[in-house]
């Protein structure tokens, strides 16, 4: 009789400056970040194990960490440290989520794409209208591990058989879906909600706006209401690790809105990835 062998996985995380594997993490009781969700944190995706890859932006992944710690006044990481972490963990993992204490220390965990991520990229994935105000984020220019309010509108949205969540604000006014930057288009121009109106400025979303001006292609930060909203031929939404992603459906409280997720425009977003997968490729070539 053949004997059988059952490997149990460990998870590799790094944290205050020492690499673990293991399922659990020690944190004092009275830790805020533990009490309070006091941390702050960035989610960047792992180009060819590479942090100088032009797709990871490691260096606009920290500059988002040291804006909100400034501004907090928390204390600032070694920098070194988290450099050091992530290359360990980039062997394992092509996604990372970078956490910082208000102490300074730091945490680090990484994860795996979507195992179905090709697929909503082409096929789209149906949208869930969340409510105001249960479902909203607090301190909205910043990441919190106090996420709850988008944690919970992905939950209720994955209940009702839907993909991904879409938050508004006291007026109905469209913001940000759970994980990402919303996108829209019509007559020939893109449109993404002004960071003015409450939303995180992501740094998928910036380099697409910047990618647009560049191939000038229109593109307008504005304000969603419900009524402009219905005149949209096509919404998708965008953040670092899945890149764009389009509707096909939209739940706004019972009224379906359906999208082509086939349609030419789609591709004016999806080219900046290409492009810059390209350069990646040519940097490490040489």
């Amino acid at each position: 009789m053949l004997g059988v062998w059952i490997i149990q996985m460990l998870s590799k995380y790094w944290y205050d400056g020492q690499l673990f594997e293991q399922d659990t993490i020690c944190l004092s009781i009275d830790d805020p970040g533990l009490n309070y969700g006091a941390t702050i944190f960035t989610t960047l995706r792992v180009y060819q194990q590479s942090l100088e890859h032009p797709l990871t932006q490691w260096n606009a992944h920290c500059h988002r960490l040291e804006k909100s710690l400034q501004e907090f006044g928390w204390c600032l990481p070694n920098w070194q440290q988290i450099w050091q972490g992530a290359n360990h963990l980039i062997t394992t993992y092509p996604v990372l989520r970078i956490a910082i204490f208000p102490d300074g220390r730091e945490w680090i965990r990484g994860r795996f794409l979507p195992d179905n991520l090709a697929q909503s990229q082409q096929q789209g994935v149906k949208g869930w209208l969340a409510s105001y105000p249960l479902f909203q984020r607090t301190l909205n220019a910043h990441k919190t591990g106090n996420y709850l309010g988008a944690w919970l509108a992905l939950q209720q949205a994955k209940t009702l058989d839907f993909q991904e969540a879409i938050l508004v604000d006291s007026q109905g006014n469209w913001l940000e879906t759970s994980t990402g930057n919303l996108w829209g288009w019509k007559q020939g121009k893109w449109y993404t909600p002004a960071l003015e109106v409450g939303i995180l400025p992501g740094i998928g979303r910036q380099q697409l706006i910047h990618w647009l001006y560049q191939q000038n292609i229109k593109i307008e930060e504005n304000q969603w209401t419900p009524s402009w909203i219905q005149s949209l031929e096509m919404i998708a939404y965008s953040n670092s690790v899945v890149e764009v992603i389009p509707f096909r459906i939209i739940d706004c409280h019972g009224i379906l809105l359906t999208f082509d997720v086939s349609d030419e425009p789609l591709q004016m977003l999806s080219q900046y990835y290409e492009v810059m997968r390209c350069r990646g490729d040519r940097k490490n070539i040489y």
